[in-house]
């Protein structure tokens, strides 16, 4: 099996790409959606997340409210570190009990793991290969800016919170650039998929 973190910056086209080498024959797995699972009632993390920061933080079903979670801890360093101290290592064991699942039942598939924060949080360590998504900053912002409720000052407080893009790409074995057209992005998709596929074998 070979395992590959998928990272880039907010509104990057992480997800396009995702989704390419998902059609492509990738397995997928999303932290977004791995965090998701750690924060239900029954998940690793939810005692610890609202013992944190409150019972405030829960809707009427006794569900965390993430927007309101993040609302509160983006733009406030320390309170986003003690979001990411509990949740994070959560994330992380769940994700490395689903890579070996993977592992025992398809030994050559290739596995994507897509993550924000890959580098940030240290599980760049436990890939095989790294794929950075790109583009530029002013990109990054007006694609934010298209999603529903975004708040420029949000964005712009997201945008700082995370490592600079082109630190990333310094981790990177490949860059995919989707500045162009969607065509062009798939096209640099498909030559890395076309790789990984290789090594996978």
């Amino acid at each position: 099996m070979l395992l590959v973190g998928l990272t880039g910056g907010m509104a990057c086209g992480k997800s396009f790409v995702a989704d390419a080498l998902r059609e492509h024959g990738c397995r997928v797995i999303e932290a977004d959606d791995v965090g998701r699972e750690v924060m239900q009632p029954n998940g690793e993390a939810y005692a610890q997340v609202v013992e944190a920061f409150g019972g405030g933080i829960l809707d009427e079903n006794g569900l965390i409210d993430r927007p309101k979670l993040a609302a509160m801890v983006f733009g406030d360093p320390s309170r986003l570190d003690r979001l990411n101290a509990i949740v994070h290592p959560a994330v992380r064991r769940r994700a490395l009990r689903e890579f070996d699942e993977i592992r025992a039942r398809y030994p050559q598939a290739v596995v994507v793991y897509v993550a924000a924060i890959l580098i940030e949080a240290g599980a760049w360590r436990e890939m095989d290969k790294i794929i950075v998504v790109t583009c530029d900053r002013e990109q990054q912002i007006a694609r934010a800016m298209h999603r529903p409720g975004a708040i420029e000052t949000s964005v712009l407080a997201r945008l700082e919170s995370q490592m600079p893009v082109e630190q990333k790409r310094t981790f990177a074995d490949y860059v995919i650039d989707t500045s162009g057209t969607k065509e062009d992005t798939l096209r640099q998709t498909a030559l890395v998929y076309e790789e990984l596929r290789r090594l996978a074998r």
